[in-house]
C-alpha cells in the first residue's frame, strides 16, 4: 500500500534541511514582473472583437464546466470511499460493542487479535484508540502512542458517532481519509474508538485523470467550436471587406460598378443595396455630366460673342470713361467664364472617357521653361513675379503629353498667382531623383487651411477662400499627373506663408516605352 511505503520511508528518511523547502519572499528584489495583459478589445477587427468575446466566453464556461466536473468526480470518488470505510467501521463496531465489558483488558486482548488477523492491512491501517485519544494498537505499529488528534477520533469518543476526516498526512505529506467508530460497552459507555486510515493517492490519480479526460473533450469541443465560428466568421469578413472595398471605389468616383451577391441573408440585402446605390449614383453622375456637356457647349457661342464684340468696341476710340471702363470688365469676366467652360468641358471628357493622351519622350525642364516664358509676362502684368532657375544639369527624359502637361502647369501657375497676389511672387524649381522628375511651384499667399488640404483636388470643391472658381481645376489637374502615373501633392509651407505644389513625374524606363 502507498501509504504504508511512504510512511516507511518517512521513518527511514532524515527530515530535509528547513531552508530546502522555503519559498521566495515575494517582496524581495529578483522577482520578474508580470506582464500586463494583454487587452484585445483594444485591437480592432469584427475577429479580434469575436475572438476577445465569443471564444474567451466559451473557454471561460468550458473551464468552469470542467472545474465543476472535476469537484463532483472528485466528491463521488470520495464519498464512495467515505462510504465503504464507514460501513467497515460500523460493522467492526457493532461486533466489538456486542460483546464489550467495561474491563480494559478484555478491550486490549480482543483489539489485539482483531489487529493481528486484519486482512486489509495491506491498503488500510487500523488504529485502537483509547478514550483520551492516544492510539493503543495499530495494523502498523510504528504511530503507536501518537496521538491523531482529528475531528473523526473527536466526534468518535466525545458524540459517540462515526466521523471521517480528510487531510493530509503529517508523515508523508499525502493526503488520506480517516473514519472513527466509537467502541462502547454493553452499558453504552465509551471504552475507546476503532479508526480506519488509507491513502488517497490512487483515488488522487483516478480523479486528476477523469478531469484530464473532461479536459481534453472540452478542449476538443472548444476547438470544434472555435474552427466553425472562425470560419463563420471569415466568410462574414471576407463580404464585409469586399463590400468596403466596393464602397470606397465608389466614393472615389467608380460610378455603376456592381458586386458579386454570396449570400442570401443579411449581407445579401446589404450587396443589394450597395449595387442599387451604386447604380443610381452612376445614373445621377451620367445625368450631371450631359447636363454640364451640354450647357458649357450652349455656352461656347454666347461667350464667344461676348469677348469678340468686347475687343472690338475697345477699338472705338469714341467710347471712354465708365463706357471704356465697362467694356474692360465684360472683356475680363468673358474670358473668366471662357475659361471656366473650358474646364467644365475637360471635366466632361475625363468623366465620359474621352479624354486620351498622347505620350512622348519629353525633356520636363524645355517644357517647363516655355511654358513660363509664355506666361510670366501675363502674370506680371497683374504684379506676380515668377522667379525660376534653370536645372544646372539635364534632367532624364519623362513620357508625357506636352499639351496635358502644360495644362497642368498653367493652372497650377493660375492659382500660385490668384491666391498670391498680394505677396507678389512665385517660385518655380525643378529636380530629379532616381525615379522622379519633382516639379515644385511655391506662392507666398495665406495657403490652405489644414482640414481643406486633403480635399480640395475633389471636384467643385470651392473651399472656405474668397477667390472665385469652378473648383474644379485641380481635379482635372490630378487626373492628368494620375494618368501620366505620377503624383500631385500639396502642402502649406511650414518656414512662413505659402503654398507648396509639387508633380512628380516618374521618368523613362523599359516598361513605360512598351505602352
Amino acid at each position: 500500500m502507498g501509504l504504508l511505503n511512504n510512511l516507511r520511508r518517512g521513518r527511514a528518511e532524515k527530515k530535509p534541511h528547513a531552508a530546502a523547502g522555503r519559498r521566495a519572499d515575494p517582496k524581495k528584489p529578483g522577482r520578474a514582473r508580470k506582464k500586463p495583459a494583454l487587452r484585445l478589445w483594444h485591437i480592432r477587427g469584427l475577429r479580434m472583437r469575436w475572438l476577445s468575446s465569443g471564444i474567451l466566453l466559451t473557454a471561460v464556461i468550458a473551464a468552469a464546466v470542467v472545474t465543476l466536473y472535476g469537484l463532483g468526480v472528485r466528491s463521488y470518488y470520495y464519498s464512495a470511499v467515505r462510504l465503504g470505510l464507514t460501513a467497515k467501521a460500523e460493522a467492526a463496531s457493532s461486533f466489538f460493542s456486542a460483546y464489550m465489558t467495561q474491563t480494559y483488558g478484555e478491550y486490549y486482548q480482543r483489539a489485539y487479535r482483531y489487529t493481528e488477523s486484519f486482512e486489509d492491512r495491506d491498503s488500510i491501517i487500523l488504529q485502537f484508540i483509547n478514550t483520551r485519544g492516544v492510539v493503543e494498537i495499530t495494523s502498523y505499529g510504528f504511530t503507536a502512542g501518537a496521538a491523531p488528534g482529528t475531528p473523526d477520533v473527536e466526534q468518535a469518543l466525545n458524540e459517540k458517532t462515526v466521523g471521517s476526516w480528510v487531510g493530509q498526512s503529517s508523515a508523508t505529506d499525502e493526503r488520506i481519509m480517516a473514519v472513527s467508530a466509537p467502541l462502547l460497552t454493553q452499558d453504552g459507555s465509551v471504552i475507546g474508538a476503532m479508526r480506519y486510515v488509507t491513502s488517497l493517492r490512487l483515488v488522487t490519480r483516478q480523479i486528476r485523470a477523469a478531469t484530464l479526460r473532461a479536459a481534453g473533450l472540452g478542449a476538443l469541443v472548444l476547438f470544434a467550436v472555435a474552427l466553425s465560428n472562425f470560419w463563420f466568421i471569415r466568410s462574414v469578413t471576407e463580404s464585409l471587406v469586399e463590400l468596403t472595398a466596393l464602397a470606397r471605389r465608389i466614393s472615389e468616383g467608380a460610378y455603376g460598378i456592381q458586386a458579386r451577391k454570396k449570400h442570401d441573408d443579411e449581407l445579401g440585402d446589404l450587396t443589394d443595396a450597395i449595387n442599387e446605390m451604386s447604380v443610381k449614383i452612376g445614373e445621377t453622375e451620367r445625368m450631371q455630366t450631359d447636363f454640364i456637356s451640354r450647357v458649357s457647349h450652349e455656352l461656347r457661342t454666347p461667350l464667344t460673342a461676348i469677348t469678340g464684340w468686347s475687343e472690338t468696341m475697345a477699338y472705338d476710340e469714341t467710347i471712354s470713361g465708365d463706357s471704356r471702363r465697362g467694356i474692360a470688365i465684360i472683356a475680363k469676366e468673358s474670358a473668366r467664364l471662357t475659361k471656366m467652360v473650358e474646364e467644365l468641358l475637360e471635366f466632361t471628357r475625363i468623366q465620359d472617357g474621352r479624354f486620351t493622351l498622347n505620350v512622348e519622350p519629353l525633356d520636363m525642364a524645355d517644357e517647363l521653361s516655355d511654358t513660363l516664358f509664355g506666361y510670366s509676362q501675363l502674370l506680371e502684368q497683374e504684379g506676380v513675379t515668377v522667379e525660376y532657375t534653370p536645372p544646372e544639369t539635364a534632367l532624364p527624359p519623362v513620357l508625357g503629353d506636352p499639351a496635358r502637361l502644360r495644362q497642368v502647369f498653367l493652372n497650377i501657375l493660375d492659382n500660385a498667382a490668384k491666391y498670391g497676389r498680394a505677396a507678389g511672387r512665385v517660385v518655380v524649381t525643378i529636380g530629379a531623383t532616381d525615379r522622379w522628375v519633382v516639379i515644385c511651384f511655391r506662392d507666398y499667399g495665406p495657403g490652405i487651411p489644414e482640414n481643406e488640404l486633403p480635399l480640395v483636388k475633389r471636384k467643385f470643391y470651392k473651399g472656405s477662400g474668397k477667390e472665385r472658381g469652378s473648383g474644379i481645376g485641380l481635379s482635372v489637374c490630378d487626373e492628368i499627373v494620375t494618368r501620366h502615373k505620377g503624383r500631385l501633392e500639396l502642402e502649406n509651407v511650414t518656414d512662413g506663408h505659402g503654398l507648396l505644389v509639387t508633380v512628380m513625374l516618374p521618368v523613362i524606363d523599359e516598361s513605360d516605352l512598351k505602352i
